[in-house]
């Protein structure tokens, strides 16, 4: 579903991403990870087709950076870690725009884009809060209604930029669980960034670790998440334990590691 060949980018004559190849399958769930600074948004960008690179990129079978805007909405929705909002809109008004690459000629919504509004409204719990101004609500709030309305894009591909900083535990749970049911009724194809580790290891079914725009490792939680290589490329001291068969990484002071 996401394929990329070489790909690489420069930002005001540096380079931020370097030769990155690797694919994500059908209904597959990768996650990159890495430390600040290690080109995860910026390849993100390149995929989602709003940042210039070379190299190939291939989204459901089309290059994201020559089809139109409203083919772009088909195949991919995107939750930014920090989005602008229109906080002025109701968050009925704002998850439904999430519709607006499947509106008629007439740019009318009709009864399927008010029903997958509807449900993309109650899947994140938001329906007490549709007629709220996006501006009157709490950070977690807004990353759900975000969340929202990338799902009722209902498009194949789900782009999540640090989906769950502004959620408290529970609603990080709860949204990611929600992703996971995606996949499984949709065949979603999820590529995302995240910085908990624990998390990431726990959802996604491939990680990428990228270290200063290079790909370093790429496979499965167990195979990433390994103590040496969270040391080498965050230069951070953690123990790497594990829980209900997933990776647990829990940071210990240096002089307590190992």
């Amino acid at each position: 579903m996401i394929e990329l060949e070489r790909v690489s980018v420069a930002l005001a004559g540096r380079p931020v991403l370097e030769e990155v190849t690797m694919r994500v399958e059908e209904g597959g769930w990768t996650t990159l990870i890495g430390a600040n600074g290690a080109g995860k948004t910026t390849l993100l960008r390149a995929v989602a087709g709003v940042l210039a690179c070379d190299g190939s990129v291939a989204v459901a079978g089309r290059d994201p950076r020559r089809v139109p805007v409203t083919q772009r909405a088909r195949d991919v929705a995107i939750v930014w870690q920090s989005p602008l909002l229109p906080l002025e809109m109701s968050v009925h008004e704002y998850v439904m725009l999430g519709r607006t690459a499947h509106l008629g000629m007439l740019g009318r919504a009709g009864a399927g884009d008010a029903r997958a509004t509807a449900g993309a409204l109650r899947r994140l719990d938001l329906g007490a809060l549709a007629g709220r101004r996006l501006g009157a609500l709490s950070g977690g709030e807004r990353q759900r209604a975000t969340l929202a309305r990338a799902l009722a894009q209902e498009a194949p591909v789900l782009i999540l930029d640090e989906p769950t900083t502004a959620l408290d535990v529970g609603r990080q749970q709860e949204a990611l669980e929600l992703v996971g049911q995606l996949r499984e009724e949709r065949r979603l194809t999820v590529l995302g960034a995240m910085h908990d580790l624990t998390l990431a290891g726990q959802y996604a079914d491939r990680l990428a670790l990228l270290d200063r725009g290079r790909l370093v490792r790429h496979g499965p939680p167990g195979e990433v998440l390994r103590r040496e290589l969270i040391r080498r490329h965050y230069r951070a001291h953690v123990e790497v334990t594990e829980a209900h068969g997933a990776p647990v990484v829990l940071p210990v002071r240096p002089g307590a590691a190992a």
